[in-house]
């Protein structure tokens, strides 16, 4: 075997995840509120991006007005109403005086919601006053979790306040008359039983169905009900339809969540027959570069110039991620509305089967950024706002030699024919195959059931009315 030293070239190609490229990759799948939260954070670690002012500032002619110095002799007066904005930026004149504004925010608007415990708290100090018997009912507050259910036990807290179980007990009775109803319970069927006294619901059969069949109502057994309770199954369905009058979870009607709101990447208007596209980027600001770096790089010593180059260079490929996402986007929802075009012209339930494949080779992109540039992104359409992921089912085999149908519109199909059914005859799965094979739709009784749940619809046992 002959071996020897040398030294030769090899020319090859090879993908290379460079952190530009990584960056590019992770602003694309970002929403339009997350993208303007990483632009903040980007201004604040690196110094050369700053917010330009307005929409038509010109970049060489700030780094101008920069390099001037000193005032002007008619100047001093508009230099202090300038500093007399800034001081007083952020403070509404107009709220002091009572005038609306229109503009105002939405959070403005929002409830602060009390929690549960602050809530019970309030009561407790109406209606107690002697300070043991507070303090007892104070720690029983604390161990209510947020649904509304006691976690500990009468001994417990009777031992934590080195008391008799019976004061705890009183006080315990006292916190269950408390609103909401059912609030202090030790279990379901105590929360349901406390709930029924409130209301003053006296039925025989409600309340031995509480206490003996709840798993049996959760199985829709009702004639099985009836016979061990000695009635018809409409006797039995009539109390269950006031025990689900009552509230399982009394607390979760409490909290400190406020509400969130959904803001659209992108709207899609259609004017004079022709839809526009808009790419939402009014909580984007636009981002420019500070002059003073850009004269400092060129005066700066060697190792400062490095410094600020690389502060610059990491600067430039943002704003460009940026604006290539907002290319993308825009490219994307231009092929689904070519694709989708008879969703957006009569509604959704003319969506077509779609996948990523066929938008990514009108792009002429690879499916990955096509499945990136669609996560966590809403559009606005003129049929409501919509996740952009919705536009992409998949396809079921139309028997009848049409056209394939997409899974949402059979979903639907689903919905319309139960909303229309008999509530005395429930369809069941196979009934809703057939069904839909009578239309064209060909599929399993698997497949009804699976769209079924996911549409959050009980199955036909669970629906029938006696």
């Amino acid at each position: 075997m002959n071996l020897d030293h040398g030294l030769k070239l090899d020319l090859n190609q090879k993908l290379m995840m460079t952190p530009e490229l990584r960056q590019a990759i992770a602003i694309l799948q970002l929403s339009a509120m997350e993208l303007s939260e990483v632009i903040a954070e980007e201004i604040l670690e690196n110094p050369v991006l700053e917010i330009a002012d307005k929409e038509g500032d010109d970049p060489h002619q700030s780094e101008q007005s920069d390099q001037k110095e000193g005032l002007k002799e008619n100047e001093p007066l508009d230099d202090y109403f300038n500093w007399a904005d800034y001081f007083n930026e952020g403070i509404d004149r107009k709220s002091e005086y009572g005038i609306a504004d229109d503009k105002q925010p939405f959070e403005v608007f929002i409830k602060n919601n009390v929690s549960l415990h602050e809530h019970l708290e309030l009561q407790l100090h109406l209606a107690v006053r002697d300070e043991a018997a507070k303090a007892v009912g104070n720690y029983l507050i604390g161990c209510i979790d947020d649904n509304g259910y006691l976690c500990c036990t009468v001994a417990e807290a009777a031992i934590a306040h080195k008391v008799d179980e019976n004061v705890v007990t009183e006080v315990l009775k006292l916190i269950q008359t408390f609103d909401p109803l059912g609030v202090g319970a030790r279990d379901l069927k105590e929360c349901l039983a406390i709930q029924l006294e409130q209301k003053d619901v006296h039925n025989h059969f409600v309340e031995a169905i509480i206490a003996d069949y709840l798993p049996d109502v959760a199985a829709g057994r009702y004639k099985i009900i009836g016979e061990k309770l000695g009635c018809n199954a409409h006797m039995v369905q009539e109390a269950v339809d006031i025990i689900r009058t009552l509230d399982p979870k009394p607390g979760r009607a409490f909290g400190k969540e406020q509400s969130t709101y959904i803001t659209p990447d992108i709207t899609v208007e259609r004017v004079n027959g022709k839809y526009i596209i808009i790419v939402n980027d009014t909580n984007t600001p636009r981002l420019t570069i500070n002059p003073y770096y850009r004269q400092v790089a060129t005066e700066a010593d060697p190792e400062s110039r490095k410094f600020i180059e690389g502060r610059l260079n990491s600067a430039v490929w943002l704003m460009k991620s940026i604006e290539q996402r907002r290319r993308t986007l825009y490219n994307v929802m231009e092929a689904i509305i070519s694709l989708q075009q008879d969703f957006f012209d009569h509604g959704q339930k003319f969506l077509r089967p779609l996948i990523m494949k066929q938008v990514a080779e009108q792009v002429a992109v690879h499916e990955s950024t096509v499945s990136r540039a669609i996560a966590n992104k809403y559009v606005d359409t003129p049929h409501g706002l919509l996740s952009m992921r919705s536009f992409f089912s998949t396809a079921v085999h139309n028997s009848t030699g049409g056209q394939d149908v997409s899974a949402t519109k059979v979903k639907q199909k689903i919905k319309e024919l139960i909303t229309g059914e008999q509530s005395s005859d429930p369809l069941s799965d196979q009934a809703l195959s057939d069904v839909l094979c009578h239309h064209g739709i060909k599929i399993s009784r698997r497949t009804v059931a699976k769209y079924r749940e996911e549409l959050g619809i009980a199955s036909s046992a669970r629906r029938k009315r006696y």
